[in-house]
């Protein structure tokens, strides 16, 4: 290419990227047609004249987000990169500040990042949201732990409304469960679970975790089972295997909750969770589509894309 043409190039891209020129008002200047000046800084970057670097990025781990976002159809995922300060349950108050409008209806389950996420909070504002419970309660060792703990403090935080479950998650038998659920007064919370538009959730490991904050409700005959069906983990309290296949039986006929089919109707389903291994189960639940957003960090993103390769 001749030096002169360079030269044209070089300056048609010093109006355009230095001094913010339009197009139009380059092709002026160079007494030139607008799509040249279109074609001309292409050729720019294309030939090394202009080199463009974006500080405060990674590619590496911009390009392992967009990887997993294409294999498993999500509307977004949030990457946290290693040894960066900022934590999940941030990103994911970040998140949620930024995506709940005046009535919604929020639905929460519950998890440690869930119940961290509510102390990173930083903006109280008034959006007479309904917050609700996905799920049933723990047990009475993990009261600390419930959702309606969770639910009265972001709807406190949001200044919403809150309604309440008053039932274990797991009950001793199907029609204990089914009693409870087509009770009056719960028919309220589950025409709630028909209108929720933005669902918080966490997931739970291997069922070898010793973290849980309700699996102490299940008997050694519910473990048993689900060994035997190869559970990878649970998300509202139900279990499922590594294809996303919700595992049902007498545990999952004992359960309260919203149940996963029903969450992967929800426009904003959040899954919020870091941990290698919970990789597996993170897998399981994006193979189900149950969720359409994860909050995670580098870490795990890479054990989840290694997995899915």
């Amino acid at each position: 290419m001749r030096d002169d043409k360079k030269r044209l190039m070089a300056k048609a891209a010093y109006l355009y990227y230095v001094e913010n020129r339009t197009q139009e008002e380059i092709a002026r200047e160079l007494s030139v047609y607008r799509t040249t000046i279109s074609r001309m800084l292409q050729q720019a970057r294309d030939l090394g004249i202009v080199e463009v670097h974006v500080h405060h990025f990674d590619k590496a781990l911009f390009d392992l987000e967009m990887s997993i976002k294409r294999h498993y159809g999500l509307k977004e995922l949030i990457i946290v990169p290693d040894g960066q300060e900022t934590d999940i349950a941030q990103e994911a108050a970040y998140y949620l500040q930024k995506i709940i409008q005046p009535h919604d209806v929020v639905g929460l389950a519950w998890g440690s990042a869930l119940a961290d996420m509510i102390g990173k909070l930083d903006v109280v504002r008034k959006t007479d949201t309904t917050f609700v419970p996905l799920v049933g309660g723990p047990s009475s060792v993990n009261v600390q732990y419930h959702v309606n703990a969770i639910v009265y403090d972001m709807a406190r935080h949001f200044h919403g409304k809150s309604i309440f479950i008053n039932a274990s998650v797991v009950q001793e038998s199907k029609a204990l469960r089914d009693g409870i659920m087509k009770s009056g007064y719960f028919q309220e919370l589950a025409q709630y679970w028909d209108k929720v538009n933005v669902a918080l959730v966490g997931i739970g490991g291997p069922l070898s975790s010793k973290k849980s904050q309700w699996r102490d409700l299940l008997t050694e005959r519910d473990l048993e089972e689900l060994r035997l069906q190869e559970a990878v983990g649970d998300c509202c309290c139900h279990f499922f295997n590594r294809d996303g296949k919700v595992i049902k039986g007498d545990l999952y006929d004992r359960t309260i909750s919203i149940g996963l089919e029903k969450l992967r109707n929800v426009p904003h389903a959040v899954g919020i969770a870091r941990s290698k291994k919970k990789a597996r189960a993170i897998v399981g639940l994006l193979a189900g589509k149950y969720i359409n957003t994860l909050v995670t960090d580098e870490e795990t993103a890479k054990e989840i894309w290694r997995l899915t390769k």
